[in-house]
């Protein structure tokens, strides 16, 4: 009904003027009013709101668990990983000592070939050379460099000095090439020390060893060193 209309009923009780007042009022109180369709379709959105709302509280309720799964996996591989790490800690110790045990054994064995080198070589440069080994073949260092085989020779009417470098094998693992380059350097090194500290002496450079591989022994002729291996004791 439009308020016209009201106020032309209410007329018939009232005066004009409150009848005017009244159909007003009516009329606003009609208009703000919520219409049953409207509050059929608040109904529904309110429905739907909770219905989601309870999607949401299962799905955080499955996430809580799936965190504390987690949380649980996480507390679990940290167990772990300090258990690897003791375990790890305690190789480390074994491995140092292995090391250490097979370092002393190294040297052990270097200094084993050495002292065969000192009685089998005298009668080799004599024979491959011809230099007489005069007095003892010895271990010594000289300028800082530490020399495995040292000794004075004569060939002739000359005098020389034999310096020799002792590995138990040459030419050997993956980089074969990289190997023979820091031998010949480490021979190097040790005779130009002794050439300084023996100034104007002939200098005999020498490798002892258990075996060596052809392209070592043709590298090392090339560069005139001479290569003795143990079986020819």
């Amino acid at each position: 009904m439009n308020k016209e209309a009201m106020q032309q009923r209410l007329a018939r009780a009232f005066s004009a003027e409150q009848a005017e007042v009244l159909a007003g009022v009516i009329h606003d109180a009609y208009n703000a009013l919520v219409k049953a369709s409207d509050f059929s379709e608040l109904k529904e959105i309110v429905r739907r709101l909770a219905e989601a709302q309870e999607r949401t509280d299962q799905r955080v309720a499955e996430l809580a668990v799936a965190q504390r799964q987690t949380d649980q996996r996480v507390a679990e591989l940290a167990k772990a990983q300090e258990q690897t790490e003791q375990r790890l800690a305690k190789l480390t110790v074994v491995v140092q000592g292995l090391a250490m045990e097979l370092g002393g054994l190294s040297r052990a064995v270097s200094y084993a070939l050495e002292n065969e080198a000192y009685r089998g070589l005298p009668r080799l440069l004599k024979e491959r050379l011809g230099l007489e080994v005069k007095g003892r073949l010895m271990r010594t260092e000289v300028e800082g460099e530490e020399i495995n085989i040292f000794g004075e020779a004569q060939r002739g009417d000359v005098e020389v000095l034999i310096v020799g470098e002792a590995k138990l094998q040459l030419d050997r693992g993956r980089s074969r090439a990289m190997e023979r380059v820091r031998v010949f350097e480490q021979l190097a090194r040790k005779v130009e020390a002794v050439r300084r500290a023996y100034p104007g002496r002939e200098v005999v450079a020498v490798l002892v060893t258990h075996y060596a591989r052809p392209v070592f022994l043709e590298e090392a002729k090339a560069r005139g060193i001479a290569v003795f291996q143990s079986y020819e004791w």
